[in-house]
């Protein structure tokens, strides 16, 4: 499997790649694993899948704790960044200098790169008032994956999944019936009027 991100693309070539024309839904998957699966299955059958997307819904955020912050630690992080920073910027001037490279020029930048950045922590972490203590990661995950397919390659893609896992598609079958069904009862609601109080006869 080959994945092509769509950075360095401009907003409409990456709208027009990620989107389909009339897009049907094939299935609705618990795992990304299984969503690849079934577009795996497809390509084996010779099923034109550049014509399938999936895509991720019920988006929720996921956040864990890596460790306890403390000043110490913070102060530990701005003095490395920093000592990094100056070096890289030592080491640039020193290159370009035309009266020779000179490591005390280069040791002088690394001191006040580990300085600059030992305050730039300190004060971060001041403006925060100890409010966040902790260092996390965080991810973006979908809790479900659809798997949909331009609607004229909708019931060749339903046949062939029919074939790999019969229980999935009469699921699958049975889910978009309901959802049918509760959109149609859904419409006739909004277009029935309002019943309101009968009209009064004057007189």
């Amino acid at each position: 499997m080959s994945t092509q991100p769509t950075r360095g693309l401009g907003p409409a070539a990456a709208a027009q790649i990620l989107s389909l024309e009339y897009p049907m839904s094939l299935g609705v998957h618990d795992t990304y694993a299984s969503a690849q699966k079934v577009v795996d299955y497809l390509s084996d059958h010779d099923f034109p899948v550049e014509n399938v997307l999936i895509v991720g819904t019920d988006l929720k955020q996921l956040e864990r704790v890596t460790g306890r912050l403390t000043r110490s630690r913070v102060m530990l992080g701005g003095v490395l960044s920093g000592a990094w920073l100056g070096l890289l910027i030592g080491l640039i001037f020193a290159m370009f200098d035309t009266s020779g490279f000179s490591l005390t020029s280069v040791l002088a930048t690394v001191v006040f790169g580990a300085v600059f950045g030992t305050i730039w922590a300190a004060v971060g972490y001041s403006v925060t008032g100890g409010q966040r203590d902790f260092t996390s990661v965080t991810q973006v995950v979908a809790t479900k994956y659809e798997v949909l397919t331009e609607h004229k390659h909708a019931a060749r893609g339903r046949e062939l999944l029919r074939e790999m896992d019969p229980m999935a598609a009469a699921q699958a079958e049975v889910r978009r019936a309901q959802e049918a069904s509760q959109s149609a009862a859904a419409a006739d609601r909004a277009a029935s009027p309002t019943d309101g109080p009968a009209p009064r006869n004057p007189g």
